[in-house]
């Protein structure tokens, strides 16, 4: 079945889908978990379409929000969220994509409204939804706020609060090639394994993959079209993983030694571990979430990788005798990923920066307890936020006397993204998702 074709009740079983993401989402869960439990009944047309309309939805619902208040009497706020979800679905089909008739985008919204909701809030959805498609030219031009930063939190659907802080950072021009980023799919970038680069690509484009080079990682490769990786000959024999060059370019940042133990204390989904298992001895893999160490887990499997060793742990109780080297990847806000993610941006609160800020610092003074003398201790995060980067090292550095912020070997990542010794990969410079790394000597 197609996104076209309806299922019983004369509602897609995509759109279906997408309303209940919407859901899951309200309940907190993330769109990635969501996403991949949802559409394990539809066919992989179908799996592609609802991806298109639910992630776009997210990356311009607040431009979305900024038509429909204009459009719902009395405001959005009256009404219920589910209803809201559906009118925003309905208004990025009428919008953004081209290959849904608007009469099949009004009529399945209004359909599912009717089986959600009752007939009051069909008719509601039917008139919101005719009106703003009678007015789409209008859309287009309507004025933007005279205020440089709420013009571009709505034109480029991201929180206020936001953008203000990156244009007082960055300025509005660096600001809105981040925002103008964000809002565009990111790219699939590979990491050959076991195989090398030109083999590799040789393989993909016999089945016919479009390849490409990678930004700032030259072994990577970027690929497009609509494939499935999963049924790749190349997937399925082990030969590649899936991983942004930001996050390569922290382990190459890293410069672990050959043959070292290292500890990936924050390891989950585990793309890092798979990269430091090329070069180090031993990789003791540690998480406190058992269902995201599942990803790791099939990838050893399918890679048959025999040197990096899983468990459950927290890393703020690293359960790990002295080692070599550690990584510390924290948890943080992911500024630095919102194109992959576009649901982090409407979760993410001013006060999360604390709570974050806390939680690394935490993480980070108990994972220097077990890295031997002279051993490397690697922070990093996909924040771009300074709370989370800087200030954690300047703060660490200047309560540890023993420890010194060591720049990589020369040539271990281009020059142009090291910034006083530490990894910092803009999106807006460089075209990848955002990381920020300090490399940490122990000299005592």
């Amino acid at each position: 079945m197609n996104a076209t074709a309806v299922s019983s009740g004369a509602v897609t079983a995509a759109r279906a889908v997408a309303a209940e993401i919407c859901v899951d989402l309200r309940r907190g869960e993330f769109l990635d978990q969501s996403f991949d439990r949802r559409i394990a009944p539809l066919d992989a047309r179908d799996r592609r379409w609802t991806r298109e309309l639910v992630y776009g939805m997210l990356r311009h619902r607040g431009w979305i929000d900024a038509v429909l208040s204009d459009r719902v009497r009395g405001g959005l706020a009256r009404l219920d969220p589910d209803v809201i979800d559906l009118l925003r679905l309905g208004v990025y089909q009428l919008t953004h994509m081209g290959s849904v008739p608007a009469y099949a985008a009004i009529a399945q919204t209004v359909e599912l409204a009717k089986r959600r909701h009752g007939l009051g809030a069909s008719k509601l959805v039917n008139a919101v939804l005719r009106r703003t498609d009678r007015e789409r030219d209008a859309l287009l031009t309507a004025p933007t706020p005279s205020d440089a930063v709420e013009a571009l939190a709505v034109k480029y659907s991201h929180p206020r609060w936001l953008v203000a802080r990156w244009v007082e950072r960055w300025g509005e021009q660096d600001t809105e090639r981040l925002l103008t980023l964000n809002n565009a799919e990111g790219p699939i970038v590979l990491r050959p394994y076991g195989i090398v680069r030109e083999q590799l690509e040789a393989m993909l484009e016999a089945a016919g993959v479009h390849v490409a080079d990678a930004p700032y990682v030259k072994e990577s490769i970027a690929v497009s079209g609509s494939i499935t990786l999963t049924e790749l000959g190349a997937f399925k024999k082990g030969l590649f993983f899936v991983q942004d060059p930001a996050a390569t370019l922290v382990t190459e940042y890293a410069s672990v030694p050959s043959g070292a133990t290292v500890a990936d204390l924050c390891a989950a989904p585990g793309g890092k571990s798979l990269e430091l298992s090329r070069y180090a001895g031993t990789v003791v893999a540690g998480d406190k979430s058992i269902a995201r160490l599942q990803r790791l887990l099939a990838n050893i499997r399918r890679l048959e990788t025999t040197n990096i060793y899983p468990f459950v742990g927290d890393a703020r109780n690293p359960a790990v005798g002295t080692v070599d080297a550690v990584l510390i990847d924290v948890p943080c806000t992911g500024t630095g990923t919102f194109r992959r993610h576009p649901d982090a941006r409407w979760r993410l609160k001013v006060s999360d920066l604390a709570v974050m800020s806390a939680l690394q610092k935490t993480i980070l003074r108990a994972a220097a307890k077990v890295v031997r003398r002279d051993g490397l201790l690697i922070y990093s995060t996909c924040s771009l936020e300074p709370e989370e980067n800087d200030a954690q090292i300047d703060a660490f550095l200047g309560e540890n006397q023993n420890w010194v912020l060591e720049p990589p070997p020369e040539g271990a990542v281009s020059a142009d993204l090291l910034d006083a010794g530490r990894l910092r990969v803009l999106p807006q410079r460089y075209g990848t998702d955002g990381a920020f790394a300090a490399r940490l000597r122990r000299v005592i």
